[in-house]
């Protein structure tokens, strides 16, 4: 598109079809010429505090000189070629260093596409191990509620059962089991009534259970639901005791998000199966891995098929590859444990939102900021009152919340806390 040429709304909202929106009342969106650090420039000239990350995967802002040239470099070389029969240095790169930075029983690596198919590539391992290991009958997941794992059939299965997808396709989805959502808060004591509630539902279903799966700490989008470190351990624990694998999905809290490079690192475990995407690029592209022991990689390579039966046609992308290892490389040299310590810091400012009536809750951990109200959100509503204070936040449901690029200023962050009080104290939601 010629630079001059002005963005066609009219055209938009006749034709394209937004993510959660409809295309009779579609919500307002708006146009964006460029981006930069920790901002989004408007077409109508507004500059604006980006206070999502683009779905919390721009960890180090817009446009930065080291992912720009990588993705550069890379164009100019190869930017895809299948990887059926075919290897290449940006895929050989990162694989070792994803190997080297997750758990350290993680040493197989499935490169995908987005962070959805790499819940469905971790369910087929799963499914797969157990019945390489000739047992048909374990072909359910276990999970808990208010998680989210993505739109795409296998990951729906999974999502929370009222706050998803859930009973639109009731009949289309594979049905799995769900205990109650995590309880105990992240700073606060383990209910030991809650982890015997779940080991009675593994003693219950253990036999038909293939692997549980989770978002470890924090449950993101199924309600922002920050839980204890020892229910984490409390699950490994029983994974083990029933021989059930044990899936972790980071796609959301992966690459230092929750203030450890993996928030499964909280409670000192590792996974069987660990799902990874949003971050990896440093949200310059799509690109998704699933990670998982030699254990399981080789029970499905000696089983009747031989090969895990998935392969997708941009599955290592020379392009995403190189650009990942460039992001991986950035977020190791930038010391990401001191700036998310700050931000978290900054963030604390969120707590005045406390004081008004209509506010639940507000809860941080890491670079996360939630404010939970008692009453739903209306987006649209409240996008355009952020605008005008310059700032891009976009809440669900009734929670407001802040996941901004590692590089933000402590006075961009206290610009996003102050908006989210004003929006709230001002009722433009």
């Amino acid at each position: 598109m010629n630079n001059n040429q002005s963005i066609d709304l009219d055209f938009d909202r006749e034709h394209i079809w937004h993510p959660y929106t409809s295309m009779i009342d579609p919500l307002p969106v708006y146009p964006v010429t460029r981006t930069d650090k920790n901002r989004i420039f408007l077409e109508t000239g507004e500059s604006l505090v980006d206070g999502m990350a683009s779905w919390w995967s721009a960890l180090h802002g817009y446009n930065h000189p080291k992912l720009v040239k990588a993705m550069t470099d890379q164009a100019t070389t190869m930017s895809h070629v299948m990887f059926g029969g075919i290897t290449h240095g940006p895929a050989v790169n990162l694989c070792k260093k994803l190997v080297e930075i997750t758990p350290k029983p993680l040493q197989k690596v499935f490169l995908a596409d987005s962070g959805s198919v790499s819940v469905e590539v971790a369910i087929k391992m799963a499914l797969q191990y157990w019945l390489s290991q000739g047992l048909s009958n374990k072909t359910k997941l276990m999970t808990a509620k208010k998680g989210y794992h993505g739109d795409t059939f296998a990951a729906m299965s999974v999502c929370d059962p009222v706050n998803s997808m859930h009973s639109m396709y009731q009949g289309f989805l594979p049905e799995h089991i769900f205990v109650d959502a995590p309880q105990s808060g992240f700073s606060q004591p383990q209910s030991k009534t809650e982890l015997a509630a779940l080991e009675s539902a593994f003693q219950q279903h253990h036999q038909d259970l293939a692997a549980f799966i989770i978002e470890p700490i924090v449950q993101n989008a199924g309600g922002m639901n920050f839980y204890n470190a020892e229910y984490l351990k409390a699950l490994r624990t029983l994974c083990d005791k029933y021989d059930v694998l044990l899936i972790l999905d980071e796609i959301a809290t992966g690459f230092g998000r929750t203030g450890k490079m993996f928030a499964c690192e909280h409670a000192d475990i590792a996974p069987d199966i660990l799902c990874i995407g949003k971050a990896l690029t440093g949200g310059c592209m799509t690109l998704s891995a699933t990670l998982t022991t030699e254990q399981v990689a080789l029970g499905i390579s000696r089983g009747e098929a031989k090969v895990l039966m998935h392969g997708p046609t941009f599955m290592g992308n020379p392009l995403a590859c190189a650009t990942a290892l460039a992001s991986l490389e950035l977020l190791q040299e930038t010391d990401w444990q001191a700036n998310v310590g700050r931000i978290n810091h900054a963030m604390q400012s969120l707590h005045r939102c406390a004081t008004l009536d209509v506010v639940k809750e507000v809860r941080t951990l890491g670079a996360i900021g939630v404010v939970e109200l008692f009453e739903t959100v209306d987006v649209a509503k409240i996008q355009k009152f952020f605008i005008e204070k310059g700032l891009w936040i976009r809440p669900f449901g009734k929670l407001i919340y802040i996941m901004p690029p590692y590089v933000t200023p402590d006075e961009d962050i206290e610009k996003l806390s102050v908006g989210i009080y004003d929006a709230i104290e001002q009722k433009a939601y």
